[in-house]
């Protein structure tokens, strides 16, 4: 499945699911880890792991796997490695420290979801 498809699933999911400030990130002419960073805040952190576990079982249904999940269950930054696209689900506090979309916009990248 393409890097947009798997784009668009995870934003459908987590605006499902009521998930805060959803924006994609455009990253594939600024590395070549991946093609998407899907970023989103939670309100708590059962609902991280909450969202991360909607994301999960939603993607396998499709058949795809994450090459890697980290933080699941601590519950203040989650993230879910679909290679093309990268989410990453925070807390509040957690999102505004580390700020990913400060570091990875190049002005026109980015993109909030729903559009």
């Amino acid at each position: 499945m393409e890097s947009t498809t798997i784009k668009d699933i995870i934003c459908k999911e987590l605006d499902e699911r009521k998930a805060v400030d959803i924006t994609v990130l455009h990253v594939e002419h600024l590395t070549v880890l991946t093609d998407y960073f899907v970023i989103c805040t939670a309100k708590s952190a059962r609902q991280v792991k909450a969202l991360s576990e909607f994301v999960l079982d939603r993607l396998e249904e499709e058949g795809i796997r994450p090459n890697h999940t980290d933080g699941v269950g601590e519950g203040k930054w989650c993230v879910l490695d679909y290679g093309g696209v990268i989410l990453h689900i925070f807390n509040d506090e957690t999102r505004m420290f580390y700020c990913l979309e400060k570091l990875w916009s190049d002005g026109g990248n980015i993109e909030k979801y729903p559009s």
